[in-house]
């Protein structure tokens, strides 16, 4: 029989938690950072290199996989995790936010979501039934329930709408996923930054029980004072023995904050598209490899990383291979981005487990603020 996937939290240090989620591939450590895999690779990364960063599990996009290659091909060549390649556990969304913000002429009904492709302008449909069939065909871990992401801004009363929508829409994805040992349904709270709303789908979300709880609706343009509002209160609103999954959260100070306020899982293309675009993230802050400062730099990007990017390569290497266009130079800095963020994880697991989580959380803050520090 397979076994179940649970959650555990371990410690706790304020609201910071950690926690393991285990699943029939393999344990997740919380807080947990998902690299995301949007088309069954992370970009710039082979998946053997993901996993040396530490990654316990990925993130996989439903949007982009039916489109293409299809979610029955991957399962006729036996699952996403062998197509890619990856045998830890994965994560999927939905889908629902890809349709709303990248499909073109959207129909929104009761039913789904009726949309054109943005790669070759067919037409597909998608509701809660057939997102949970795909992500059954993708052999997805954690399935997330299908909801509605509506485009910021918008008033109370339609993102109140949309909220109760996403409402119904979960406890149809929950019929559909089933009873599927081995694999975990997540619903997702919306309600944008209004208690009240956040509060009724809470409580709608745990009616219909799932196995952890996401939090959605924010990052999404609201900024870090007004997303932190809302996590001051809306994890609280979940069961505390379910992971809580704030999704598509972020940059690390974003993260820390998020963690501080009982946050368990989080994901962003962000280390990777920064990666790709000559931005390395470190302790003291961002650094453009772009600026000709670093021309002449024979210091590794961070001297306490221990990322093949910061042990064999300089800063003026990493500059030059930028400025000429050359693939190393995306694939050295994404390792160095997702190594850095795994070591952040990481610290924080570290510091939750033995009470130290607030002087953790300062000696970040007092590193950023010193910034990069210029060569002698």
């Amino acid at each position: 029989m397979t076994t179940p996937v649970t959650y555990e939290v371990k410690a706790q240090d304020g609201k910071a938690r950690l926690g393991v989620l285990t699943t029939p591939r393999g344990e997740i450590r919380t807080p947990a950072f998902m690299p995301v895999g949007t088309a069954a690779t992370v970009k710039a990364m082979m998946p053997e290199s993901v996993a040396a960063t530490g990654a316990d599990i990925l993130l996989g996009n439903t949007y982009h996989l039916m489109l293409r290659p299809g979610a029955e091909r991957v399962a006729r060549l036996g699952g996403l995790h062998k197509f890619m390649n990856w045998d830890k556990p994965i994560l999927t969304d939905s889908g629902g936010f890809q349709v709303m913000s990248l499909a073109d002429l959207r129909k929104l009904t009761e039913d789904g979501v009726t949309f054109r492709s943005h790669v070759d302008g067919s037409k597909h449909f998608l509701s809660p039934e057939t997102s949970m069939e795909i992500q059954r065909l993708l052999g997805s871990d954690i399935v997330m329930c299908f909801d509605e992401c509506p485009a910021l801004p918008a008033t109370e009363e339609a993102v109140a709408e949309s909220m109760r929508l996403s409402m119904r829409w979960a406890e149809r994805s929950r019929v559909a996923f089933g009873d599927r040992s081995g694999h975990a349904l997540f619903g997702i709270q919306q309600g944008g930054v209004t208690e009240e709303l956040r509060g009724e789908s809470a409580e709608a979300l745990k009616a219909i029980g799932f196995d952890g709880y996401a939090i959605g609706g924010l990052a999404v343009g609201e900024g870090q004072e007004a997303m932190f509002g809302v996590l001051d209160y809306a994890p609280g609103m979940l069961p505390e023995d379910k992971p809580r999954y704030l999704m598509g959260v972020g940059k690390p100070d974003d993260i820390v904050g998020a963690v501080k306020r009982g946050v368990d899982m989080m994901d962003c293309v962000l280390p990777s598209r920064s990666g790709r675009t000559g931005q390395a993230w470190t302790r003291r802050g961002q650094v453009n490899l772009k600026n000709a400062r670093h021309a002449d730099d024979p210091r590794p990007l961070d001297e306490a990383c221990g990322c093949p990017a910061c042990r064999g390569y300089s800063r003026a290497y990493l500059h030059h291979v930028y400025r000429a266009g050359e693939m190393i130079a995306g694939m050295l800095l994404t390792w160095h981005n997702l190594h850095y963020y795994q070591e952040l994880m990481q610290g924080m697991r570290a510091a939750i487990a033995e009470g130290r989580f607030a002087a953790f959380e300062a000696e970040f803050h007092a590193q950023r603020a010193e910034g990069d520090i210029p060569p002698v």
